[in-house]
């Protein structure tokens, strides 16, 4: 009943040999309709560069709109950025808007020593130079309240240097002293907002001393990665096997150490009472006082003793088999070590995505609208104009003492007027053009690790640049299959994106039905992304092999699938096992080692941790960074796994052992499963 409802397994083709070369194109249409989704957005971006104006990514502007800098306007000379109360840039506004929310004034300089406000008033000099970094017409010699009110000026300044045309602290020369001053001084937050902001200018000034030696905390942690990939080829079953055993000793000690306080216990005064007669209690240290207490963990741990034990009875043989296949990728990996580098061309396809989209965003944006100010009558006054051009404008010939201000922000473009919809087409190829490159990295490698396995003879057999030729392919025939997958994945994502916004809007509103609601359907979407996505990953392979379309694929895949349920979960189970501790093994590595580094256990790293605030930020740094490195190379073991469980599943089903079909997994594997080519045997 199984075989007939998930389909009837592979049978025997004699001209398969591993991964199609003679295939044709798949799911045309769907990739004209992604070529056209793509010209579509190449052309959004094109009009929103043409009509947007270029000059607010190449050039900063004020407060007011006006670019600092820029040749023919007042402000050519003041080509640098500086913020009025630079600590508001600390906020966590400037992550989710992109912008510092203070007021923004042009200079020529950056200061270039500490000062406050109160103090400049005192001297000519002093007065002088600080009101350069004041609002342009403003009267520093007003009251405090009034100049910081409205930021006309910073309550204080201290050295900086430009970093991107813009004045940041250079916090290397400003003593923990002088940043206290600074922040009990400027600001009227309460003290832990002031804590807060203290600590992150200490952070930051962490990261200016040791960026150098986080850097190579990465590279080591890269070297790590590979060097455990290559040792899973021997020791991978010793570490399971291992791990197995220690869990089981560990729980039976608990089962016998609870049996024993239970023993201990029993018969003692008091110790008869009933959890239900404590009721609730505050101090946990009571129940263990009681006999009621240990002998439900003994009855708990010994169960889960039990299931682990019979887990290990009934799927001994598959697990044996799952290490075996995890050896068999290693060796593939080994013979194929220029897939581990792939993620690094997907890496890069995926920052020119996110610059593109976010540039394109920007220029969607509402543009600046700059109208002509006179303070004498002028038929030209509060006409549009552009500053660039104004001094050679005719507004400016007719009327002389006119300028060309910054008005607001808008648009009257036809891009502009339909910005949202643009914005939201702007979002939704930004995911379907995430997933597909997201989608031709599984299928490439997928290809080059299917080569890997139907290569009767290794390494003799395996094509030369395999995985180069697997993205030819891919490029080539299955463009439009990785579309498909990719766009039903979008979808899902675009959806998830706008409940989210509708749960942001509904954050303050009564209509406590409707929040539940989206909270339900964000959850379900949810689940279906997990879904898909693991749908679209076994689809690919399939594809990678067979070069089907990627309905076909799916549904070869699924029923393939499940077809050997039991042998899919433990090899899926095991593998995510083996992976943890490799990347918890690997960041300990890593974090053990930058902790004796910047905590000064080394004498080779004291000078560096003399120079820190929190020696702890570096490490912290290096360790979700070696997370992030450990999880890009073992993806591509992942995807070489999975790769290699769908062959081995084809294999068993396809062939038998004879010489007309003889089996292509590896020796060991054949050895566990009892089988063999008989033909080699003779």
């Amino acid at each position: 009943m199984a075989k007939e409802k998930y389909g009837e397994p592979r049978t025997f083709d004699p001209n398969f040999k591993g991964p199609i070369h003679n295939r044709s194109c798949t799911d045309v249409l769907c990739c004209l309709l992604f070529t056209l989704g793509l010209l579509g957005y190449l052309t959004v971006g094109c009009l929103a560069w043409f009509q947007g104006d270029l000059r607010r990514v190449i050039h900063l502007t004020d407060s007011r709109g006006q670019f600092c800098g820029q040749k023919g306007t007042p402000l050519e000379k003041k080509p640098l950025l500086f913020y009025i109360n630079s600590l508001k840039c600390l906020s966590l506004t400037v992550l989710l808007e992109f912008q510092c929310p203070t007021t923004q004034i042009c200079v020529e300089k950056c200061p270039e020593r500490f000062l406050t406000l109160a103090n400049a008033k005192r001297n000519t000099t002093d007065k002088q130079y600080y009101s350069q970094f004041c609002k342009e017409g403003v009267n520093i010699a007003l009251p405090d309240v009034e100049l910081l009110k409205d930021e006309m000026c910073p309550d204080m300044i201290f050295p900086s240097q430009p970093l991107m045309h813009r004045c940041f602290p250079v916090l290397k020369e400003v003593d923990n002293t002088t940043i206290n001053i600074l922040l009990n001084a400027t600001s009227k937050e309460s003290n832990p907002v002031r804590k807060a902001q203290e600590v992150a200018m200490k952070i930051f000034q962490d990261y200016t001393q040791s960026w150098q030696w986080i850097l190579l905390g990465l590279v080591m942690s890269m070297v790590l990665s590979m060097i455990f990939i290559v040792l899973l080829r021997f020791v991978a079953g010793v570490i399971i096997w291992a791990i197995i055993i220690s869990v089981i000793l560990v729980i039976g000690y608990g089962t016998l150490h609870c049996y024993m306080q239970y023993a201990a216990l029993k018969g003692q005064a008091g110790s008869d009472v009933t959890i239900k007669d404590l009721g609730l209690r505050t101090d946990f240290s009571i129940y263990l006082q009681i006999e009621q207490t240990w002998l439900a963990f003994t009855i708990i741990l010994g169960i889960v003793e039990l299931v682990i034990l019979l887990i290990l009875i009934f799927l001994r043989k598959r697990i044996v088999i799952a290490i075996a296949l995890i050896k068999e990728a290693s060796r593939a990996l080994t013979h194929m070590m220029s897939s581990l580098f792939y993620p690094l061309l997907t890496f890069a396809l995926l920052s020119l995505l996110i610059a593109y989209w976010a540039i394109t965003s920007f220029f969607l944006s509402n543009q600046p609208i700059y109208k002509v100010k006179d303070t004498t009558e002028c038929k030209y006054s509060n006409q549009t104009c552009d500053p660039q051009t104004f001094n050679s404008s005719e507004a400016f010939k007719h009327c002389p003492g006119a300028k060309c201000l910054f008005a607001f922000f808008g648009g009257e473009t036809f891009l502009h007027k339909h910005q949202i919809v643009f914005q939201v087409y702007n979002l939704f190829m930004f995911f379907w053009c995430m997933n597909f490159v997201i989608a031709l990295g599984q299928v490439t490698l997928a290809g080059a690790f299917a080569s890997y396995y139907w290569a009767f003879k290794k390494p003799a057999d395996i094509p030369t640049f395999p995985v180069f030729s697997s993205l030819g392919r891919a490029l080539r025939y299955h463009t439009g299959s990785m579309a498909f997958g990719s766009l039903i994945l979008s979808i899902i994502q675009v959806i998830r994106v706008m409940l989210e916004y509708l749960e942001k809007k509904l954050k303050f509103a009564e209509n406590r039905v409707a929040r539940f609601i989206i909270r339900c359907l964000k959850c379900c979407f949810r689940c279906l992304e997990k879904c898909i996505k693991f749908l679209n990953r076994n689809a690919y392979i399939m594809i990678a092999i067979y070069g089907k379309n990627f309905c076909t694929s799916a549904k070869n895949a699924f029923f393939l699938l499940m077809r050997n349920i039991v042998r899919v979960f433990v090899l899926d189970k095991v593998t995510d096992f083996l992976l943890f501790l490799g990347k918890l093994l690997i960041v300990g590595i890593v974090g053990v080692c930058c902790f004796f580094f910047f905590s000064g256990k080394i004498k080779f790293g004291k000078e560096v941790v003399s120079s820190l605030n929190y020696y702890w930020v570096p490490i912290v740094t290096v360790v979700f960074g070696a997370y992030i490195i450990a999880s890009g190379f073992f993806s591509v073991y992942a995807m070489c796994v999975d790769t290699m469980l769908l062959c081995f599943l084809e294999d068993l089903e396809r062939n038998d052992g004879s010489e007309e079909r003889p089996y292509f997994m590896s020796k060991s594997l054949q050895k566990i499963l009892n089988k063999k080519n008989k033909f080699m045997t003779k």
